[in-house]
């Protein structure tokens, strides 16, 4: 277990750690997580943390209290937003899946559904480029998509995209079973 400090760092600001980052040192580290799992799982278990996997992705969780399990429900209303808008923009937009800000601001002239997805997403921020900025940036801090080529600005979304997928399928059966 070489790499506790380096996982810890990403993943305790609630980043992830991808099988199919771009960046060699995080595909690096799912590796090492992926080797020696148990070993990591029981020394972030020693300092309170919970080390969880998912479909090609590795991230940290904790035991909520009620107080912030609704703030945690309440982002993730705005994630429902952005994934729903993002799948608007392209029903294939997954792990794996390329794209630059540009594409988007294309399909602005062209869909009317995309641009009133759009109204709802950052209503403080005025024009469309400056919310696909912001978009963009939140999808990458969360550790979503990376940029994999600065000079044309495309992003590569990360296997953990689909960790918020997944909630949000979960959210929707529950919802569903109940009504």
């Amino acid at each position: 277990m070489r790499y506790t400090k380096e996982i810890f760092d990403i993943l305790s600001k609630g980043g992830f750690i991808s099988q199919n980052s771009i960046s060699q040192q995080r595909s690096h580290l799912y590796d090492a997580i992926e080797d020696d799992f148990e070993s990591y799982q029981e020394y972030y278990r020693g300092i309170g943390f919970l080390l969880e996997g998912g479909n090609g992705y590795y991230y940290f969780s904790r035991t909520e209290n009620k107080v912030d399990l609704a703030d945690k429900v309440q982002r993730l209303a705005l994630w429902i937003d952005r994934v729903d808008f993002l799948k608007t923009f392209n029903n294939t937009f997954a792990s794996g899946f390329s794209f630059q800000k540009s594409n988007i601001l294309e399909q602005f002239s062209s869909d009317i559904e995309l641009k009133e997805k759009a109204r709802n997403l950052y209503p403080e921020v005025k024009t469309n480029e400056e919310k696909m900025e912001k978009l963009i940036a939140d999808l990458e801090r969360q550790g979503f998509v990376e940029l994999e080529n600065e000079l044309d600005g495309t992003y590569k979304v990360t296997a953990a995209f689909h960790y918020i997928e997944e909630l949000i399928d979960c959210l929707t059966i529950i919802e569903t079973e109940e009504a």
